[in-house]
């Protein structure tokens, strides 16, 4: 079997010339943390596109095999095969030296990074490419971005589904034709670089126990201890620190790991410790109380006022929902492919990519097209159809491409200065068109439908290509306060899911990171999660130019809504969006706020514990 590209070799043009190693793995479940590798495949190509090796075999986890009506392995089919420590020297020496490639690779890569770490080995995977990601980036004119659709879509034939070694046989099938078409347009791979892990985010630790009751507000000189109202421990303690956390919280006090604004008091033995905690609750003017004093006014709590149930009669909004404004957008259900009915306006149906001008420019006319009804495009993609090219924008290096591909282009002004009619048949897109996204303006509004099996939504965020420096994005889950219960509720690079797993992060290239959640189990104490970007170093979102956000149901479906945030200047943080709870439902809000401070002032306001 070859996989070279149908003309040409693809990843010269696209900037990478090396060896492919393409991996597929069934899993007893969705989290590396708790579940285990039942088979993998892994084949090798060479940067010219010949296959060069192929390994796949079943494993035996040591536990349940989880869904079998999915992946169809069972334990007596599983039986007596070898444990993956066994198979980390072969499956190491086919992945050294090469790309990684998967189909949603981060899933792959997660759980080889585990398995090799519990085998007491280095995953030798520097880089990884994923196939998901690289045909969002192409636009794909596609319902979805599933394995099977791009396959149908490229004529690739499949044979077995959720078999490991089928599966990779089609993937490499599938990254040949979208190596040719990211030739075609010039579009850089998104590479993803993998530095070594020393361990897998956080560990396992104890839950933390919900507090069912709401924050009263600060302690009281000379008063008393209230049902939920938030408490940090920091130094030494006489009482063991487990079994002092333990009294608190029978009490019904919501013991934090950090200080915030909103804390009610500060137990320590030594305020002068020099402790971060110490600190920020000395700047706030927190309460302070030493163990034996906070331990006396354990004996007589006072009855909290307890949560409202989500959807209860007694509901009401949550902290920062809209109070007014515009209606929100019914998306149709997860499980449905049309998308719900739009208005249409003189670009309904155009994505239009802006080259060129100051950043006012740039954004005035990105706005200008959202207000028509158009999508404003940060890249080159086949999902493409017009280019408004400002001044300066001549010189962009994706002209020549533009000008070969046959796109419309447009001067300033455009498109006020021409009529316009929808589907007019100018600016073509490069590919028929798929289904279109929802655009919401910032500020929009979107509720979520959430079905009985737990539906997850996921929000991708992408940027220019030609951008020079690292954006993060992050989560926080966020109380009724807009507080973190613990550290871990921070979803970040360096702890890229919540304990819950309710929450996770997806790093699908250098210019596009996904945050999922999964809402059915989010527990009732979580009123919102915020998502934002934030730029490592000093650089700003006014260099970074427009932020793209997208929804969808899931990593690999296709975006239901979009927008683009462009207003950012001297910011070094954007608050993307927020997912809400509106009674018993969830929203999903456009934010789109910008902050001059960096992402550790954005964590400490929401309550984690960043150390300075």
């Amino acid at each position: 079997m070859t996989t070279a590209a149908p003309s040409g070799d693809p990843t010269a043009e696209s900037g990478h010339v090396g060896d492919w190693a393409l991996v597929d793995v069934e899993t007893s479940g969705l989290s590396p943390r708790q579940h285990r590798v039942l088979s993998i495949a892994v084949i090798t190509v060479d940067a010219a596109g010949e296959r060069t090796g192929e390994f796949s075999t079943l494993l035996d986890p040591g536990c349940d095999p989880g869904p079998v009506h999915i992946h169809g392995l069972t334990a007596e089919r599983l039986r007596g095969a070898p444990t993956f420590d066994l198979v980390t020297r072969q499956v190491g020496l086919m992945l050294q030296g090469r790309v990684m490639v998967a189909h949603n690779a981060q899933f792959d890569y997660d759980f080889l990074a585990r398995e090799f770490a519990v085998a007491g080995r280095p995953l030798p995977v520097s880089r990884r490419l994923c196939t998901v990601a690289l045909n969002r980036r192409l636009g794909t004119p596609t319902g979805d971005m599933r394995l099977d659709t791009l396959a149908t879509f490229y004529g690739v034939a499949r044979h077995r589904a959720h078999d490991a070694l089928d599966d990779t046989r089609v993937l490499a099938g599938v990254l040949r034709h979208s190596l040719a078409q990211a030739a075609r347009l010039g579009v850089p791979l998104p590479l993803v670089a993998c530095p070594p892990r020393r361990g897998f985010g956080y560990g396992p630790t104890a839950p933390k126990v919900p507090c069912g009751y709401r924050n009263p507000g600060r302690l009281a000189k000379g008063g008393p201890l209230v049902q939920g109202m938030k408490v940090a421990i920091t130094g030494e303690t006489t009482v063991p620190r487990e079994e002092l956390v333990h009294q608190a919280v029978a009490a019904g006090l919501n013991v934090m790991s950090s200080v915030s604004r909103l804390t009610s008091l500060l137990v320590t033995n030594d305020l002068g410790s020099g402790s971060a905690k110490a600190k920020r609750a000395m700047a706030d003017g927190i309460p302070v109380v030493d163990e034996g004093h906070f331990r006396r006014l354990l004996e007589n709590v006072q009855r909290g006022v307890a949560h409202e149930v989500p959807g209860g009669a007694h509901s009401t909004r949550p902290k920062g929902a809209p109070i007014a404004g515009p209606p929100p957008l019914l998306l149709p259900s997860a499980t449905r492919s049309r998308p719900a009915r739009r208005a249409r306006g003189r670009l309904t149906g155009r994505r239009v990519l802006v080259l060129g001008g100051v950043h006012a420019d740039a954004s005035a006319t990105r706005a200008r097209v959202v207000e028509l009804g158009g999508a404003a495009a940060v890249n080159l993609s086949a999902a493409v159809t017009d280019v408004v090219v400002l001044s300066g924008g001549e010189a962009d290096r994706r002209m020549e491409r533009i000008e070969t591909l046959g796109l419309a282009v447009h001067r300033p002004g455009w498109p006020d200065t021409t009529a316009v009619e929808p589907d007019s048949g100018a600016g073509e897109a490069l590919t028929a068109p798929a289904p279109a996204a929802q655009v919401l303006p910032r500020g929009g509004v979107a509720d979520l439908p959430v079905s009985t099996d737990g539906t997850s939504w996921t929000v991708s965020a992408s940027w220019a290509q030609q951008t020079s420096c690292e954006v993060d994005v992050v989560a926080f889950s966020l109380d009724q306060d807009e507080q973190v219960a613990r550290d871990e509720d921070f979803v970040f690079y360096g702890a890229p899911e919540s304990p819950d797993g309710t929450v996770h992060l997806s790093t699908d290239g250098p210019m596009e990171q996904a945050i999922t959640v999964d809402l059915a189990p989010v527990p009732d104490s979580v009123r919102k999660i915020a998502i934002a970007a934030a730029i490592d170093g000093f650089a700003t979102f006014g260099e970074v130019g427009a932020v793209e956000i997208t929804l969808a149901a899931g990593i690999s479906a296709r975006p239901v809504l979009q927008s683009t945030l462009d207003a950012a200047t001297t910011e070094r943080t954007l608050l993307l969006a927020e997912i809400y709870r509106r009674g018993s439902s969830w929203r999903l809000r456009v934010v789109g706020q910008g902050f001059d401070h960096g992402l550790d002032t954005l964590a400490r306001d929401y309550g984690v514990n960043i150390e300075d």
